[in-house]
């Protein structure tokens, strides 16, 4: 137990207990909207000539959607888009003129694609590249109730598995579960002394977000990545 030799606040105590073997039940806000289109993929289609590994990059601006389809003959912009029922239609250019259709639907974070080819329906299964911005140590301070108490992130990305671990000057405890998704960071840190929820988006280069201690206590955070 520690032992305390002044009289603090019952929010510096609760964050001291957050902090002490630093430990969460994150208490996930609702999920919003499905994530957008936008990002980079990568997939394979198989024909008679073997298999062709495809690149499809997109990029959105107020619901518009520009990028391009990269083959093994090259890369193709994307032309025109409409989206309607939960499927985006891509009109991309076609290898030596014109132009063809592609449509997508969401699964999870990938995508499913079919398009026409020679006279062929075909299906592709693009997996989202997740950019790796948070492998690393972070600079953490949380805020209770206008108290700070700064911290350590150490996250180490895999796909989008996150993991790691937390410490401060009261210990250090490992991240049972977490998750980087759609710019979205999710961590659970087990502890002994109750459960700690981690919910940051990347802002100007920070994680920013909120933590949820075991549903008693509740504040904002704030990590800089160290150099």
């Amino acid at each position: 137990m520690l032992s305390l030799n002044r009289k603090v606040t019952f929010a510096a105590v609760g964050l001291t207990l957050l902090l002490y073997p630093l430990s969460l039940v994150a208490q996930v806000p609702n999920q919003g909207p499905q994530s957008s289109f936008a990002g980079k993929y990568e997939g394979t289609v198989k024909d008679e000539t073997g298999e062709q590994k495809l690149t499809l990059d997109m990029a959105e601006d107020a619901g518009k959607f520009s990028g391009t389809l990269t083959t093994m003959r090259g890369s193709f912009k994307i032309i025109k888009t409409q989206f309607t029922d939960g499927v985006l239609t891509l009109e991309i250019e076609r290898p030596g003129g014109g132009s063809g259709t592609i449509k997508l639907k969401q699964n999870g974070s990938n995508l499913t694609a079919t398009f026409s080819e020679a006279g062929k329906d075909l299906s592709v299964e693009f997996r989202r590249i997740v950019a790796d911005e948070i492998s690393g140590e972070w600079d953490a301070v949380a805020d209770a109730s206008g108290q700070a108490f700064p911290f350590t992130l150490t996250l180490k990305l895999e796909g989008e598995k996150v993991t790691g671990s937390s410490s401060s000057q009261l210990g250090t405890s490992n991240i049972s579960s977490g998750s980087w998704k759609d710019g979205k960071l999710t961590v659970i840190i087990e502890g002994g002394t109750g459960q700690i929820g981690l919910v940051a988006a990347m802002v100007d280069g920070k994680l920013s977000g909120d933590y949820d201690y075991a549903g008693q206590l509740q504040g904002k955070f704030v990590a800089i990545k160290k150099k």
